[in-house]
Formats: structure tokens, C-alpha cells, sequence
């Protein structure tokens, strides 16, 4: 049976805690007892990730579970992408290996979608902040808001978080975006959730809870200085790319799918 719903991973360097959030996951989806599919992309990893992410996979239970790996590290964005048009469902999420926002926080993003409401979700730590249980490190959230404000005032987006690893996808609307999107690193996330607002996808931003875990490749660097000036960089290369037509084609293509699938979209029976 074709799964409902497709779950991505993407992991750098993350030997260390992989093991434990994908049991978390596979326990969720089999409870669920729907048809699911769980995708580990290992973005060319210098540690064990893949030899983890296989161990953990090899008995997934009634979950379709695989493992894709490359050698050289491309970026979060880049592995998301490859999970993500890689899922065999049209509901897809993807979710930070580390499990900052709980997997049973996943009905949120995906009954908006099922129901026929929205065509890309994505979890959000400024709607309500009482959901948040472990902050950031002071200088990462302080820094975290002020690039919100920039992305707001640079692409008119009217939304609070768009770095939150926790976004699910219509696969069959978003998938030309999916693949003309160029960014690999930190603005990935800034750039679909723009392109969808520009092809006037239905897009929504939903409050999720969120626990900050330490010890990832991000906290490893240590540098938040120069990660901010790296993503603000990205964001003036989107804008851009937009300005100069590079993603027209596919902006296109997602609205006509969108105003195809509107036309002759029934609710879904839940998914989850």
C-alpha cells in the first residue's frame, strides 16, 4: 500500500543522537497504524550517521524506511530537497534530526493539508512562546528574530518563523519549487516558503512546541555571527533570483497545480 504520509530527515554529523529520534519516530508512526515512509538522508557525513540511521532502520516495523546517502556534504537545504522529492507519499514533512519539535506535534501540520486547507505548513516558535521549553543560547534567539524581521522587510512575507525544522509539503504543488530551488544552506527554508507565497500557495504557520538541543553541527561551529551574515546573504540572493526571473518557470508551474488541485480537491480521510 502506498504510504500517506512521508517523514524526512535530514542529518549532518549526527551519529550521537540520531539512534534515539528515529526510534521516536518509528514507535510514532507505527502506533499511527497508517501507511508511512521514513527517509534519513545522511548529507555526506564525517561520522557514523549512515551506519546509525541503517542499524535503526533495519527492523522499522510496518513503516517503508530507507537510508539515502551521498559523500560530500551539500547543506541542510540540499538534503531536505533530496528527501523530500524523493518521498513516495503526497503529504511529506521534514523534521530536524534532533527532534526540537516532538514528532507527535506532526497531526498540526498535516491535518491542514489532508483536509484540503493548506499546501505547505510549517511549525513556528514565535506564535506562542509558552510552547517553547528549553530557549536557545540568548545570542542565537536574539539573533534568530532579528533575521525574521529581515526576511519580512525583504520579501514582505507576513510570517514570524520561517527557520523552524518542521514543515510539511503537498508534494504534487510544491515539487516544481522543490526543484528549481537553489539554496543548499541556512536560507532553504526562507526561499520555499517565499516561492510558495509568490505562486500564492495556501501556506500556513502554525505554533508547535519546541526544546532547544544542544550539541548539533550548528552549536558546534559556535559562530553566530557569521552563520547570520551567511543567511542574510541568502536571502539577498533569493531576492535576486526573483528578481531576475530564475524561478519563474516554476512559480508557474506550482500555481497552475494549485488551482488544478483546488478545483478538484475532496477533504482526505485524516492521515494522522
Amino acid at each position: 500500500m502506498s504510504p500517506k504520509l512521508s517523514i524526512v530527515v535530514p542529518a549532518y554529523n549526527e551519529a550521537a543522537r540520531l539512534g534515539k529520534s528515529l526510534q521516536t519516530i518509528l514507535s510514532y508512526l507505527n502506533q499511527t497504524r497508517k501507511p508511512s515512509e521514513l527517509i534519513v538522508v545522511d548529507d555526506g557525513s564525517e561520522d557514523e550517521t549512515a551506519s546509525v540511521a541503517e542499524e535503526n532502520l533495519a527492523d522499522a516495523g510496518s513503516v517503508a524506511a530507507r537510508v539515502i546517502h551521498y559523500e560530500k556534504n551539500r547543506g541542510k537545504g540540499y538534503a531536505a530537497r533530496v528527501g523530500l522529492l524523493a518521498a513516495a507519499a503526497n503529504i511529506a514533512l521534514f523534521s530536524d534530526a534532533d527532534l526540537s519539535t516532538p514528532i507527535t506535534e506532526t497531526p498540526k501540520l498535516i491535518k491542514p493539508i489532508s483536509d484540503g486547507e493548506c499546501d505547505l505548513t510549517f511549525g513556528s516558535r514565535a506564535l506562542d512562546r509558552s510552547l517553547i521549553g528549553v530557549h536557545q543560547p540568548w545570542r542565537r534567539e536574539q539573533g534568530g528574530r532579528v533575521f525574521n524581521l529581515i526576511v519580512r522587510v525583504a520579501t514582505a512575507l507576513p510570517f514570524w518563523d520561517t527557520q523552524c525544522g518542521f514543515k510539511a509539503f503537498r508534494m504534487n504543488v510544491c515539487r516544481p519549487l522543490l526543484e528549481a530551488a537553489q539554496i543548499d544552506r541556512f536560507g532553504f527554508d526562507v526561499e520555499l516558503i517565499y516561492l510558495a507565497h509568490l505562486a500564492r500557495l495556501r501556506l500556513r504557520e502554525i505554533p508547535v512546541r519546541w526544546d532547544h538541543s544542544a550539541g548539533g553541527p550548528l552549536d558546534a561551529s559556535g559562530n553566530y555571527s557569521r552563520d547570520s551574515l551567511r543567511m542574510i546573504n541568502e536571502v539577498r540572493r533569493i531576492r535576486r533570483q526573483v528578481d531576475r526571473g530564475a524561478y519563474s518557470e516554476a512559480i508557474s508551474a506550482a500555481r497552475t497545480a494549485a488551482m488544478v488541485e483546488q478545483k478538484h480537491l475532496r477533504p482526505a480521510s485524516s492521515v494522522f
